[in-house]
């Protein structure tokens, strides 16, 4: 894949972590970044710095990111490049004793599914729309016309206790991305994705200190959280490299999450 001033791309997440990081590495190669997101201020900051527009787009909306597309289109042309990193999701057992009713709560079915939609289905929404675009591009060498990153996580093999909703959610991004890959393998479309271990991002910055610590600890190698950019490292990697299709791929130090 080339990537330079040529290209354009569409970082979904890009106002923060992982996202911002990886808007920051293709930005340093010339490319044309689009971040979607719905932190207004950061994405305009980080726009602003990259030289990149930003989208408010709600991953979670159909009509939203249609517009988002058509919007960056508008700007900076059609994108060969889409890094999906934008999430949300929920946290529950399912079954959670309640002390004070002395009965079991179970996870609500509506919880399960504000997750599925905002982790699986928001990955093929964003993903399939952007192919559509790409299927329109000019052949490159090897007849590529687009590459695709989706985010899953480590939890998507080894999700703890309460994440039911999320690791199941990441389990289907892994299970996305090789029928993806094939159906649009005549259109020189490229699927992957990256699983994450244990990541220095926003959310997680904010746990306590004892607790960052702990989370480093337990990585057999290096005894530390991920760096962002080293997400973004092996997105860059995924698309320039165009036998780089239908992997899913853990970028973790070596870490298998216990139980609990």
């Amino acid at each position: 894949m080339k990537i330079d001033s040529t290209t354009a791309a569409v970082v979904t997440g890009g106002a923060s972590g992982l996202g911002r990081a990886t808007a920051e590495a293709l930005a340093a190669q010339g490319v044309k970044v689009a971040i979607f997101d719905i932190n207004d201020a950061l994405g305009e900051e980080v726009a602003k710095a990259i030289g990149g527009l930003f989208v408010h787009v709600d991953i979670t909306d159909e009509q939203s990111v249609l517009d988002g597309y058509a919007t960056a289109r508008a700007a900076h042309g059609q994108e060969r490049i889409c890094v999906h990193c934008a999430m949300t999701s929920r946290r529950g057992k399912t079954l959670a004793f309640d002390k004070a009713s002395g009965s079991f709560r179970r996870t609500p079915t509506e919880d399960y599914a504000y997750g599925v939609a905002g982790i699986l289905t928001a990955s093929y929404r964003i993903a399939s729309i952007a192919a559509e675009g790409m299927a329109t591009l000019p052949e490159l060498e090897d007849g590529e016309r687009g590459a695709i990153v989706l985010t899953a996580s480590v939890a998507a093999q080894d999700a703890q206790i309460g994440q039911v909703i999320y690791g199941s959610a990441k389990a289907g991004v892994n299970g996305l991305v090789l029928p993806m890959a094939r159906d649009l393998m005549d259109l020189g479309i490229r699927v992957n994705a990256i699983m994450p271990g244990v990541f220095s991002t926003p959310l997680v910055a904010g746990l306590p200190e004892p607790v960052l610590a702990s989370l480093g600890a337990s990585v057999p190698f290096p005894k530390r959280l991920g760096h962002a950019e080293e997400y973004a490292s092996l997105a860059m990697e995924m698309l320039r490299n165009s036998y780089f299709n239908g992997q899913a791929v853990r970028l973790d130090g070596a870490i298998r999450m216990a139980p609990r």
